[in-house]
C-alpha cells in the first residue's frame, strides 16, 4: 500500500480511522526514526512521555501520531539524505489527521517543528542537547525564528502544546525503552474520532 492509497482512504466509523492509522506504523514504523529508535518505538516513547507529564488525552495523541507524516511519504526509508531536504512531515501528518481529530490533537502536530525552530531561537540549553540527527534537520527546517517569527509563534493558541510535545520529542530516542504498544492508544483514539464527528 503506497502513501496515496492512506491519503484517498475515507474511512466510514471510527473504528476504521483507528484501523488506517495504526496500519500506517504497522507497515512502516520499523523504519529508523534516527540513530537508536525505529519510529514505532518512538512514537510510543513520545506518547508514554505526554502521560507521565499529565498531558491532556489530545496531547497525549498528538505525541502518538505526531510524525505520521514520515510514514505518509516513507522518507525515512528512502536514501540516507534524506534529512537534506524538508518534506514538511508536520503538516503532511496534521492534513491526514484533521479530517477525524480535533485541533488539540492536530495543532500541536502542525506547530511541532516551528517549536523546535522556536526553542532554538530562546534556549540554549536546548539547543546543545539536540541529537546529531535533529541538528542536521533543523538547517532545512529553516533554523531558529526571527525575532518576529518568534512572537507570531508564542501568540499561538497551541504553542505551548507545541513546545511541550517538541521535548517529548526529542526525550524519546531510548534504544530498549520498555511502553505499552498501539493497541494501547485503540480506544483512547477512537473516542476522540467519534467525539470529532464526521469527517472533514
Amino acid at each position: 500500500m503506497g502513501a496515496p492509497s492512506w491519503l484517498d482512504a475515507r474511512p466510514d466509523t471510527p473504528a476504521a480511522v483507528v484501523d488506517l492509522l495504526f496500519d500506517l506504523y504497522a507497515r512502516r514504523g520499523g523504519t529508523y526514526y534516527d540513530e537508536t529508535v525505529t519510529q514505532t518505538e518512538h512514537a510510543l516513547q513520545t506518547a508514554a512521555l505526554a502521560r507521565q507529564h499529565g498531558a491532556s488525552t489530545e496531547l497525549e495523541v498528538a505525541a502518538l501520531l505526531h510524525d505520521i507524516g514520515h510514514l505518509l511519504v516513507d522518507e525515512h526509508a528512502a536514501a540516507e539524505g534524506f534529512l537534506d531536504q524538508d518534506l514538511h512531515h508536520e503538516r503532511l501528518g496534521a492534513r491526514l489527521l484533521k479530517q477525524w481529530l480535533p485541533p488539540a490533537v492536530t495543532e500541536p502536530i502542525w506547530l511541532h517543528v516551528t517549536a523546535k525552530r522556536y526553542l532554538v531561537s530562546t534556549d540554549p540549553t536546548y539547543t546543545r542537547a539536540l541529537s546529531q540527527a535533529s541538528t542536521r534537520s533543523l538547517a532545512v527546517q529553516g533554523g531558529p525564528l526571527s525575532g518576529p517569527e518568534r512572537e507570531a509563534f508564542a501568540q499561538s493558541r497551541y504553542a505551548e502544546d507545541a513546545c511541550r510535545l517538541r521535548r517529548w520529542d526529542d526525550a524519546a530516542k531510548a534504544p530498549h525503552a520498555i511502553t505499552d504498544d498501539f493497541e494501547y492508544y485503540r480506544r483512547t483514539v477512537e473516542s476522540l474520532v467519534k467525539a470529532a464527528g464526521p469527517a472533514r
